[in-house]
């Protein structure tokens, strides 16, 4: 269990529980101090590079949110910054599902992966990491246009349709991440998940909403670039934690396009570097694009379109009546009447009815656990939506309580039974519930007799918003959707852990100013035993560099780092990065 208490952050202690499933401990005393190395390495990296490229002054947002260039932070310390900011951040296990994470945005909570990116990764990971999620998001943070149009993005993906197939790629995108952050991985195991992944990517069909907002999600929070075409900054996190991407992103080869509403057709590969990226002048263009597309979701449009969204979508959705009564399950069914606009639906298995997201007593999941049906429309011959109708008006209608009444609909249902209740919720006239009823559809078809027991009738004009998820998710969603996978936590044997202690060493001699004479042994151990590692003999030389100390060993050590930059092109630019920071030092 998390201990949430002790995050002291307003945000995070709003979250519902539904969210709080996700969140897991950060396990500070877990990172080793080669985690620490690699959060340094790229932590100066950045600041080197990007001070001139991001849109943000670098060094300031990483303060505002509780972040150094030293060490990797503790979330406690975060959420003591962003609280100042009205945001917070949790800790989380890798990936999780793209409606989980939507939500978590518009509480304004960050969600940080808790571990690090292994040292053979240091340049860019395909999983979600603490360098990633803490010094790609949270810096920008404090600018407060691009907040709110965060949290305002997380508001609208919490009410996005999403698939069978999103969930699919989903899981696929994550266990392709957790092989690929295994140190011994099987290669053929890695082509199979990256088969699954493109498998998944070529059937996905019509792209659901959710698929549709992720990629405005991905050209904007993820690989946004902002100014002008000719000479953007970043703000994307993607870019600013990537000390490989962030850099070529600039290049002439990757092509800058304006972000409009024409982004939303490309699509993207977590696997791969960005053919094109795209550049807004303003936040406020993205919360205009975003605006545009959102006027288009089944959460704005409602009727026949919403509802067929919400079918095939195949998940939990809530239907909205115009009298604001929420009807949550899976939709079964609805007909439409000739002019297209629906006149009866049906949902299957486990439903419940809510009013302003908040259930209503005696109609959850449980009582309701074999689907909901009801009418939509007026009432045949009258006017006025039965929703507003006065008590006056129920009397002339002969809907009063503990008498029998019969009601027809303008599209031909009617409804026939004794009145046991009229529930109202402020002006609006929301359920009526009958008993020994009988309600036929214009062809005169049963479609509830009275030995079904208790006719809860939904009052509504209109269907005015169909969206995914339940209206009350903190009733109806105990248990959330749940990832297969669990994310890759090494067990190092012997020699890594004598790794880990010359790290320490080196660290202990730099933010200490001591112990400088035990570089030299440290440089002998890790020739003899860990002649394959390169980030601890860059750390023992800046240290040896900057204090002026044991010029002979300096020198073997740089022969030693230039030689394996001549010889093996993978770590070339990353030892000749570190090079360039010690003679000019961040």
């Amino acid at each position: 269990m998390t201990d949430f208490e002790n995050y002291n952050n307003p945000q995070v202690a709003a979250l519902p529980s539904h969210l709080k499933q996700f969140v897991v401990n950060q396990h500070y005393d877990h990172y080793t101090p080669v985690d620490h190395a690699v959060w340094r390495y790229v932590m100066r990296q950045n600041y080197s590079y990007l001070k001139d490229v991001a849109y943000y002054p670098y060094i300031p947002g990483l303060q505002k949110a509780g972040l150094t260039i030293e060490k990797i932070p503790r979330l406690q310390e975060m959420n003591d910054a962003l609280a100042k900011i009205g945001w917070g951040a949790v800790t989380v296990d890798g990936f999780i599902p793209p409606a989980a994470f939507m939500e978590y945005q518009a509480y304004k909570v960050l969600v940080i992966a808790a571990d690090i990116r292994q040292l053979k990764h240091i340049e860019y990971t395909p999983a979600p990491d603490i360098i990633h999620e803490s010094a790609g998001h949270a810096p920008i943070i404090a600018d407060p246009d691009y907040h709110q149009y965060l949290s305002y993005f997380g508001s609208i993906g919490a009410k996005a349709m999403f698939s069978a197939q999103d969930y699919e790629l989903y899981e696929a995108i994550r266990a392709l991440s957790i092989l690929k952050e295994m140190p011994d991985a099987d290669p053929e195991e890695i082509k199979k998940a990256e088969d699954m992944v493109a498998w998944c990517q070529e059937n996905m069909g019509e792209p659901s909403e959710m698929a549709l907002l992720s990629r405005l999600h991905w050209w904007t929070v993820e690989y946004g670039l902002i100014g002008n075409l000719e000479n953007p900054k970043i703000y994307g996190a993607g870019l600013l934690s990537s000390i490989g991407e962030s850099s070529t992103c600039m290049s002439p080869n990757v092509k800058k396009l304006w972000y409009n509403e024409n982004t939303i057709n490309y699509s993207y590969d977590i696997t791969k570097p960005q053919p094109q990226l795209f550049v807004t002048d303003t936040f406020q263009n993205l919360v205009d694009v975003l605006e545009q597309f959102a006027d288009k979701m089944a959460f704005r449009v409602g009727g026949v379109y919403g509802l067929k969204k919400g079918m095939e979508s195949k998940n939990t959705c809530t239907i909205v009546y115009s009298s604001g009564l929420q009807v949550a399950g899976t939709i079964a069914d609805f007909k439409v009447d000739a002019d297209g606009n629906p006149v009866f639906i049906k949902t299957m298995g486990q439903s419940a009815l809510s009013v302003n997201n908040k259930q209503l007593t005696g109609h959850g999941k449980t009582y309701h656990k074999d689907g909901f049906s009801s009418p939509v429309g007026k009432l045949k011959g009258i006017e006025k939506p039965l929703e507003n109708f006065t008590a006056d008006d129920l009397n002339r209608a002969g809907i009063i309580t503990g008498k029998e009444a019969t009601l027809h609909f303008e599209s031909g249902y009617k409804v026939t039974g004794m009145v046991d209740n009229i529930l109202s919720n402020d002006t609006k006239i929301i359920l009526i519930t009958f008993n020994n009823c009988t309600v036929t559809d214009d062809k005169n078809q049963v479609v509830f007799q009275p030995e079904w027991g208790v006719y809860d009738m939904a009052i509504g004009e209109k269907i005015t918003s169909v969206f995914c998820g339940a209206a009350d998710k903190e009733t109806f969603e105990v248990i959330g959707y749940k990832p297969k996978t669990n994310t890759y936590h090494p067990e190092y044997d012997a020699k890594t852990i004598a790794l880990h202690q010359l790290y320490k060493q080196v660290r202990d001699c730099r933010v200490n100013k001591t112990g400088y004479e035990t570089l030299g042994d440290v440089w002998v151990e890790l020739k003899k035993n860990h002649s394959d590692d390169w980030l601890c003999a860059l750390e023992i030389l800046e240290v040896l560099e900057q204090q002026e100390l044991m010029p002979e060993v300096a020198a073997e050590i740089l022969t030693f780092l230039e030689t394996r930059a001549a010889n093996e092109p993978e770590f070339r630019k990353l030892i000749k990065d570190g090079l360039k920071l010690i003679k000019q030092p961040v």
